[in-house]
C-alpha cells in the first residue's frame, strides 16, 4: 500500500497527499476553524461507503449481475461502553455506525441479499471493525 502523508501548519486545516492525489480535512467553524473541508470523522465515513459501494459493483460485475447505481448514507454516534446494551467489553467508548443502503438495479431478493452481504466484507469496513494496532515511529523535533 502507497503511504498517505498529512500535513498541518497553521489552524486546524490539514493537506492529505496519497499518490497524485490531494485533497484537505478540517474542523468545523463551532471548533475554531474555518471549515475548509469535510471533518476526519466524515472522511472516514466517505472512505467506508465508498469502499462498500466498490466491493458491491465489482462483486456484481463478476456475477454478471447489472447494478445501476448505489447510494449509502452512513453516520456514527459513539456511547459509553457501559452504556451501549449489545457491548460487553471494558472499552470506554464504542461506536454505531447506522448504514441506509440503496441499490437500484435488476436484481432479484437473493442477489440483492447477497450484494448487501458482500458490502459488509470491504476493507475498509473490515479495517475499522477489527481489532487495529498502532505501530508507532516518531521522529525527532524540529525546530
Amino acid at each position: 500500500m502507497d503511504i498517505v502523508t498529512v500535513r498541518m501548519d497553521e489552524g486546524y486545516k490539514t493537506t492529505v497527499q496519497a499518490r497524485h492525489h490531494t485533497w484537505h480535512a478540517d474542523l468545523g467553524e463551532d471548533k475554531g476553524s474555518e471549515d475548509e473541508g469535510p471533518t476526519p470523522e466524515e472522511l472516514l465515513m466517505g472512505a467506508l461507503g465508498s469502499c462498500m459501494a466498490q466491493t458491491a459493483k465489482l462483486y456484481a460485475m463478476r456475477k454478471e449481475w447489472q447494478i445501476d447505481s448505489i447510494e449509502i448514507k452512513l453516520s456514527f454516534k459513539r456511547f459509553r461502553g457501559s452504556d451501549y446494551p449489545a457491548y460487553e467489553g471494558d472499552a470506554n467508548f464504542v461506536h454505531e455506525v447506522t448504514e441506509d443502503i440503496t441499490i437500484n438495479g435488476p436484481l432479484d431478493e437473493e442477489q440483492h441479499g447477497r450484494v448487501i452481504e458482500i458490502m459488509g466484507k470491504c476493507p475498509v469496513r473490515r479495517l475499522i471493525a477489527n481489532p487495529v494496532f498502532f505501530v508507532e515511529h516518531q521522529q525527532p523535533v524540529t525546530e
